[in-house]
């Protein structure tokens, strides 16, 4: 086999900012990471940037230094300026000691309008009804062949844009939500082969979308505003060099179609009657149009899309259709999920069918739309309407999304065939890389519904449910932010969650309870019950521990860089919490004296939320009259731990210490407030009490078996249930197993009686639920039954059972330490890190124990076996064996197997 030494490195998987082939970029200065070739070493490269994507085309823009390191992350360009809407190629050329690899293959990037003065088109709208889509059509006259031509399109409103009649968004849901009166995204779209010498029609169909429609826990409208706007601007080359820019303007038309009302999560009321052709093709606008209106720019700054769109994921076909009792035709898709359902309509002219969507069938067989809200007031259920128009076609909404597994359909008639349904699954076009497979099939089937719920969630926000209030909450991707990094390639995403995050942070550093926040400004505030939860600790954390995530799975440097003020300014605001009214609200009346600065009893805190058993309306209730200090303080204490490092890792020296003095104190004060008997003893007594304390260090070494002891007297006191809400369930496994109890962890993954995790698998459950008991005693649904935050036990699953962690950010140096136990026989993980994929799987055979572990090109791994043996392993697969310990303690050492490199 030839040597490592003597192999020409390559670079392979070129991205830039993280992505492949993005277009639209309006980053300046990009940064280009690449992976390397099996058997390559690095440890110099050079960079080099074209002029144009293609071979022929390319030519050269500007060509780095060497630079003597094993970097591949997040290079930045150090070129010329780049210019707007322009194709570039770069390549990535490196180097082993004296021997240079070759230039690799060259990978594409486009970017985006660098200049805001190169806008001229203006927004645009219509007189049309209130809730209706409003259509705009325009036209443009072309003499001279094109060479290129780009289209920068976005909406006040979620749109579909159309050349000549082609529909180029198709089932994206565009633009994605953000907070428009700070930003705005857009579109790029690619119009070369589109245009024709002579007349192009461009048309746009804009609909509520996340701008106008209903939104959040109080089921507002006209969030954002209350009418709906198009912009397109559309860049064009010729092939003699010269450049023409055409844009909506007063020249466009307007009016109404075929979409009656569209609501994001009320549903489409939809007339095929009305005809499609007069706005898409036809020489003359509609007589329903008008001239357009010139509307006044909704922000200064529009931005372009940085992660893949929401769109059309899969299709599922139904499984079932039946009649209810009441006669009722219902549709069963086999999967929770969220989307919308495509279906194949032959009813006679003017027949109006009414589609009800659903989670659950409810105990009297009928389709029950008023689970979702237990006790809370409840919205209008999702259903869309379309009325027929006498022919056989396939017809979906455009501009909404419902969750559902089951559809009610009324006025049919006719019994229909499954045949003529299938659900569209709508998500965030992720590369859903991670994998966990074991030799117990219901722990397959929980990581195959969190992975559901992470897609049914995973939108133009990360959402708490696809159903009720479909907020962007930050404590539920607080908690799931690790698992979903084990999953799926994550980055790109959170990073846009974060700079919304930071865009919407008030300015005595407090954080909206999810974002974008649906505190409507422009229709009246949001209820008080919910403007006093923007202080809430665990939820506002997130601000620190999803960068933290980002540079630990991703290696990501310039997420900590970028939202570095962002996290300092709501420790800062926690922080000034604790100073505010010494004392009030504490929950032991002890003399702490100036320790009492440390302990978090102000402000409005969600806590652990939803512990089994706990009704939403009254936790709140109790949490609005006294702060869970307890809970608040530890997260003061843990997210000003995790600044100072950050801090640290950043080079803000100064800002290290005073964080970590910060943390230090309050560890100090909330010991004091909240530890009794030396450990034994925490808070209200209660599971989630110790698991912070233990997950978060804030116990001294001598403390932490007496809390650990005391954890699993709880377990064992709810037989072996778990007693933990959002905060705390994400970290009871790894508590468990970290401090040597893996047996507990494995007997609380396996309960399969309420409240458990395989409970839910075990009553046929294809997501994860709200709530732990997702049925009433009764026997009634309750509550969403799509939530991915109880999910957030399979990061152990990761990094436990299986055993892959990094030791270093993104997985540069990786830790292999699997967890066996719990009577499974074998069990393994794959994921996808930037360097490449990294795998550990192990099978027990009788008393021995097998494991293969395979790391990445240019990355390290240490793999820990029982009883702490470590074995060092390069790049490659590597495979060991041994003998479990007997119950004396003596086992036999690890043997390397076999190597294959």
């Amino acid at each position: 086999m030839m040597s490592v030494e003597n192999i020409q490195p390559s670079a392979i998987n070129l991205r830039t900012d993280r992505r492949c082939a993005p277009c639209g970029l309006d980053n300046p200065a990009p940064a280009f990471s690449w992976r390397l070739a099996s058997g390559s070493v690095q440890t110099a490269y050079q960079l080099r940037v074209l002029h144009g994507a293609g071979q022929d085309e390319a030519r050269p823009l500007w060509t780095g230094a060497i630079v003597p390191s094993g970097d591949m992350l997040d290079i930045p360009y150090a070129g010329p300026p780049l210019d707007s809407l322009t194709s570039y190629a770069w390549q990535v050329r490196l180097w082993n000691g004296d021997m240079a690899g070759p230039w690799s293959k060259p990978a594409s990037f486009e970017t985006g309008v660098l200049d805001p003065a190169l806008w001229s088109a203006a927004w645009i709208g219509g007189d049309i009804p209130d809730r209706a889509a409003l259509y705009l059509r325009g036209s443009l006259d072309l003499r001279r062949d094109v060479v290129r031509a780009r289209a920068c399109v976005s909406a006040l409103g979620w749109y579909r844009f159309f050349v000549n009649g082609h529909d180029l968004t198709g089932s994206a849901q565009v633009p994605r939500w953000t907070h428009s009166d700070h930003i705005l995204e857009y579109q790029v779209y690619d119009l070369t082969a589109e245009l024709r010498s002579g007349r192009n029609l461009l048309a746009m169909a804009v609909g509520d979308g996340r701008y106008r429609g209903h939104s959040g826990i109080a089921d507002k409208r006209q969030t954002f505003g209350d009418r709906l706007a198009g912009f397109a601007q559309v860049f064009i080359e010729f092939t003699d060099g010269s450049v023409q820019t055409f844009g909506t303007g007063p020249d466009w038309h307007a009016g109404s179609g075929r979409i009656i009302r569209s609501d994001p999560k009320r549903g489409e009321l939809v007339d095929l009657r009305l005809p499609e052709s007069d706005w898409l093709s036809d020489p003359r606008p509609p007589e329903r149009f008008g001239p357009a209106t010139i509307l006044t720019p909704p922000t200064r700054q529009m931005v372009a899309e940085e992660v893949e769109r929401v769109d059309a994921y899969r299709s599922l076909p139904a499984t079932r259709v039946w009649r209810s009792p009441k006669g009722k035709l219902l549709v069963d898709f086999g999967q929770n999920l969220a989307g919308v359902v495509r279906m194949r309509l032959s009813q006679p002219e003017g027949t109006r069918l009414t589609l009800t969507f659903s989670e659950v069938v409810g105990r009297d067989g009928e389709l029950d739309t008023g689970y979702l809200f237990g006790d809370m007031a409840r919205h209008p259920p999702q259903r869309d309407e379309v009325i027929s128009a006498g022919r056989t076609e396939w017809w979906q909404p455009w501009f909404t999304i419902h969750g559902f597994r089951f559809l009610e359909v009324d006025g049919t008639g006719d019994y229909l065939d499954p045949a003529d349904f299938e659900a569209i699954v709508l998500t965030t076009v992720l590369d859903y890389n991670g994998t966990f497979e074991c030799s117990d099939d219901r722990i397959n089937q929980l990581v195959r519904n969190v992975r559901w719920s992470m897609i049914s969630n995973f939108v133009d926000t990360p959402t708490d449910c696809p159903t009720r209030e479909r907020s962007g909450w930050t404590g539920d991707i607080q908690v799931f932010a690790q698992t979903a990094a084990y999953l799926a390639d994550i980055q790109p995403y959170l990073r846009r969650y974060l700079r919304n995050l930071a865009l919407e942070q008030h300015e005595n550093g407090a954080i909206p309870p999810y974002i974008p926040g649906d505190v409507t400004r422009h229709s009246g505030a949001a209820p008080r019950w919910m403007r006093q939860t923007v202080d809430s600790a665990g939820w506002g954390d997130a601000s620190v521990l999803l960068p933290s995530v980002l540079y630990r799975h991703f290696g990501d440097r310039q997420v900590l860089d970028r939202q570095y003020d962002s996290m300092r300014r709501w420790v800062d605001h926690l922080a000034a919490l604790a100073r505010r009214w010494p004392g009030r609200g504490r929950l032991f009346p002890r003399r702490l004296g100036g320790l009492e600065r440390y302990i978090v009893d102000s402000g409005f805190h969600w806590g652990e939320w939803l512990r089994p058993g706990e009704s939403m309306p009254l936790t709140y209730v109790k949490h609005s009259l006294r702060a869970p200090a307890s809970v608040a303080t530890a997260y003061l204490a843990h997210s000003s731990r995790q600044l100072a490092e950050i801090a640290g890792t950043l080079g803000h020296n100064a800002d290290a210490a005073r964080y970590a003095e910060l943390s230090a104190n309050v560890v100090r004060a909330w010991h004091a407030a909240f530890v009794r008997r030396s450990g034994a003893r925490i808070g209200h007594d209660r599971q989630d009490d110790y698991v912070r304390a233990l997950a978060f260090d804030l116990l001294p070494e001598n403390e932490r078996p007496a809390a650990l002891h005391r954890l699993v007297e709880l377990i064992e006191a709810a037989d072996c249930h778990l007693g933990t809400g959002f905060l705390s369930t994400p970290l009871l496994l790894p508590v468990l197993a970290r401090f040597g109890c893996p047996d507990v962890a494995f007997r609380l993954l396996l309960q399969d009686s309420d409240p458990s995790w395989l409970g839910q698998v075990r009553r046929g459950a294809t997501t994860t639920w709200e709530s732990w008991e997702g049925y009433t005693s009764k026997g009634d649904a309750r509550y969403s039954h799509n939530h991915y935050a109880f999910g957030a036990v399979v990061a152990w699953l990761f990094e436990g059972v299986a055993g892959i962690g990094p030791l270093e950010p993104g997985y540069r140096h990786i830790r292999f330490a699997p967890t066996i136990g719990g009577g499974l026989t074998h069990a393994g993980a794959e994921i996808v890190t930037p360097y490449g994929p990294a795998s550990s799987f192990w099978r027990v055979d009788g008393d021995m124990v097998e494991l293969a572990v395979t790391v990445p090109p240019g990355c390290t791994g240490k793999v820990v076996l029982d009883r702490g043996e470590q074995h060092s392993v390069r790049a490659g697969r590597s495979t060991f064996r041994w003998q479990r310990p007997d119950p004396d303690g003596t086992s036999m050492s690890a043997v390397p197997v076999a190597r294959v490199t």
